[in-house]
Formats: C-alpha cells, sequence, structure tokens
C-alpha cells in the first residue's frame, strides 16, 4: 500500500539545511512527514525539533557516555539513540522514504551508502558522500532501487539545466562561485587573515565548516569532484568561474553552443523542495528576482594562485582512486586547526598539498579501505598541524 505522506529522515537536523528543510516540510504539512530527526551535540534543539514534528527516532552522534540516559521529545512517541553507528540502521527502516542527509564532512557517506543500499531516496547536501565515496556510489546505484539527487544550490542547479538532454550533448559544465569573503584580497593580505573574518560569507548563511570552505574556495573543489561523480563528466569538462552575485546557480554548453542556466536568488529552500520533491515542482514561499528592474551580473576566472585548494581538488581525481578522500580528509582536519586558531589561513592549502604528496593508495576500493585511508590521512594532517607545515 503506498502512503499519502513522504517519510522523511533529516540527518543533520539542527544544521542549517535540516532547519530550512524543517520549515519547508511544516509548509507542506500534507505531502510530508517526519519520521528521524538526528543531530552531533545540539540536543536541545534536536528535543525540541523531535516533540513539534513528532519524530519516532532522535538520534545523537557526538554525546559521550554520560548522556546515555538522555530522552528526546515524547518519550511515548520517540525512541531515542545516542550512538554515532545508530544512523548506518535505522536510514534502512521501511518506514522511511527519503533520506536528507546534511552531516557534515566524512561522517555523512555511512549512511548515504547504507540508505542507497536499502533502496532508498537519498537528498543530498552531503557532497563528501561523492567525493570520497563517488565510484563505490556510483556503482551501488547500478544495482539499486534508489536514488541521489543533489540539495547543494550548483547541483541542484545543474540536474535542472540537463533535465530533457541527452549526455552526448553536454559540452561543459560552468560551477559558479562568489568567491567567498576573499575573493579581491591578495596573497599578501590572506597571511593575515583571522577567523572571524573567514567566517563573514557576503551571501550565504552557513555552519562553520562550510563557511571556511568557500573562504578558501576549497568548497568548489570538493563540488567539482562531485559534479564529476553525479553526472559521470571528466574533470576537464567541469569548470569553475567567480560569480559575486550568487544569481546563476550553474550553468552548461551544449555541442551546439547555446547553454543553459538555473537562476533565483540565493535561498537553500528552493534546491532542498527541489530534492524532496523530486521530479515535481511544488510552491514555495521564497523571493522573487524582479527581472522588470536592472541587474548586472558579473563573471571571472578563478585566481588558482590565491585559490590552491580548487586546483589541488581538481588534481586529486587524477592522482589515484583514494585521491579525493585524501584530499577531505587532510581539509577536514586543517579547517578544525584553524577554526581553533591553532594554525594560519594559508596553511590549510600547504596541509592539504603534502597529505596528498605523501599519503598513498594501493588497496582495492571498498568501504573498509577508504575508511582506514581516511584514517590514516587525518593522523598525517594532525602530526603536520602539530609540528609545522615547512
Amino acid at each position: 500500500m503506498k502512503h499519502k505522506k513522504i517519510r522523511i529522515a533529516i540527518l543533520g537536523s539542527t544544521g542549517s539545511i535540516g532547519t530550512q528543510a524543517l520549515e519547508i516540510i511544516q509548509e507542506h504539512h500534507e505531502l510530508f512527514e517526519i519520521v528521524l530527526l538526528s543531530a552531533h551535540k545540539n540536543w536541545e534543539l534536536l528535543n525540541d525539533q523531535a516533540k513539534t514534528f513528532q519524530a519516532r527516532y532522535a538520534v545523537l552522534t557526538g554525546m559521550g557516555h554520560t548522556h546515555r540516559n538522555l530522552q528526546l521529545g515524547d518519550p511515548t512517541i520517540t525512541k531515542t539513540y545516542i550512538d554515532p553507528l545508530a544512523l548506518n540502521e535505522l536510514v534502512c527502516l521501511p518506514e522511511i522514504d527519503v533520506v536528507l542527509n546534511s552531516l557534515v564532512g566524512f561522517a555523512g557517506f555511512s549512511p548515504t551508502f547504507y540508505a542507497l543500499k536499502a533502496h532508498k531516496k537519498v537528498a543530498l547536501a552531503n557532497k563528501e558522500s561523492l567525493v570520497v565515496g563517488g565510484a563505490i556510489i556510483t556503482e551501488l546505484l547500478k544495482d539499486s532501487q534508489g536514488s541521489l539527487i543533489p540539495i547543494d544550490s550548483e547541483h541542484s542547479a545543474m540536474l535542472q539545466s540537463l533535465i530533457g538532454e541527452e549526455k552526448e550533448s553536454i559540452e561543459e559544465i560552468i560551477i559558479t562561485a562568489s568567491g567567498g569573503p576573499f575573493r579581491t584580497l591578495s596573497i599578501e593580505q590572506m597571511k593575515d587573515v583571522t577567523v572571524q573574518q573567514a567566517l563573514q560569507h557576503p551571501n550565504w548563511s552557513m555552519g562553520s565548516k562550510i563557511t571556511i570552505d568557500s573562504a578558501t574556495m576549497m568548497n568548489k573543489g570538493l563540488e567539482i569532484i562531485e559534479a564529476h561523480w553525479l553526472f559521470d563528466l571528466p574533470i576537464e569538462k567541469i569548470t569553475p568561474i567567480v560569480h559575486p552575485e550568487s544569481i546563476i546557480h550553474s550553468m552548461v554548453t551544449y555541442v551546439d553552443g547555446s547553454t543553459k542556466a538555473q537562476l533565483g536568488p540565493p535561498d537553500m529552500k528552493v534546491p532542498i523542495l527541489y530534492a524532496l520533491s523530486y521530479p515535481r515542482r511544488l510552491p514555495l514561499n521564497s523571493s522573487r528576482m524582479d527581472w522588470t528592474q536592472m541587474h548586472k551580473l558579473h563573471f571571472e576566472p578563478v585566481d588558482y594562485s590565491r585559490f590552491p585548494c580548487v586546483e589541488l581538488a581538481m588534481e586529486s581525481v587524477k592522482l589515484h582512486k583514494g585521491g579525493p578522500a585524501v584530499l577531505n580528509a587532510a581539509n577536514e582536519i586543517a579547517v578544525e586547526y584553524f577554526l581553533e586558531g591553532k594554525i594560519k589561513y594559508i596553511e590549510i592549502a600547504t596541509i592539504i598539498e603534502r597529505c596528498l604528496n605523501q599519503i598513498r593508495f594501493n588497496s582495492t576500493l571498498s568501504y573498509d579501505s577508504l575508511v582506514e585511508l581516511d584514517q590514516q590521512t587525518r593522523a598525517y594532517a594532525r602530526t603536520i598541524c602539530q609540528y609545522g607545515t615547512t
């Protein structure tokens, strides 16, 4: 029997994507139902969300044994898990139709893997799932009745621009970047960048890790790798450009010279709703572009000398099968140390490059070998962060 409502699990429900997704679900409560919510440590907000949406399951993935007896939501409705591994099993439950994965970093790979294995639709805001395990995920999709729909504004724009087109007709995907807070800074000026400055994004409101990735433009590098796997295109066919207004979210140029683009004000609710309702479009109370007014849109190439993380990401794909996993793990550790004030902003790229140069991957590509490579890289990156990059 087909259920009237789409039953949803939101992984990372207390973050920016998760909270916006819940607002959308409230707006379309007749279409969507919350089954599972998860957070890392923000148990107070998760508790409120579980009560509001009457979630059957609430999961905390980052709390220690001292919180084992914590009960979230209404105990007569909600079952609480204080366990980082619980999501791998819960996303497979038959009462879940869609898994919205907005976890941060490599932690999101496992739930994506298990959800697809269980033939779920995954609305993906965790780009690391494809950055680290793109080959595994795409192979899994061949045998899965599940699907993978991107939530990132850039990849949603690509998907919308590709509907009705043949892959053979794609000449190039153009992925846009705001340029972040340091778009106009020189390399010399970047040497003195503070954590507070790096967290001031001009267009988007995001979590601290992804905001730093936007400042270094590593976020764009990760998105290029994600697009490479999502649309089965060589890296050489994906071109990053800087577009400060963040109005055009991505473009696709075809072999006849025409280009299709998806445009709109910076608003993550649009790609979130599109991923949840795909292939349908649902009404959304969001801002619109006023095309009767004059608008100026600017474009410029990415300066790899000032933003080396983009080029490192593109090169990691060509390095070896584990290259992107090394890149991602090194970046996560470097960003963590920068946010703690233990390394400089410009050292983030240096740490990543050293890890890419030093760490080899000779194993067969598998879930277990990627986990091992991730752990090895993190240990090496921590050593560099602690003892210096020179």
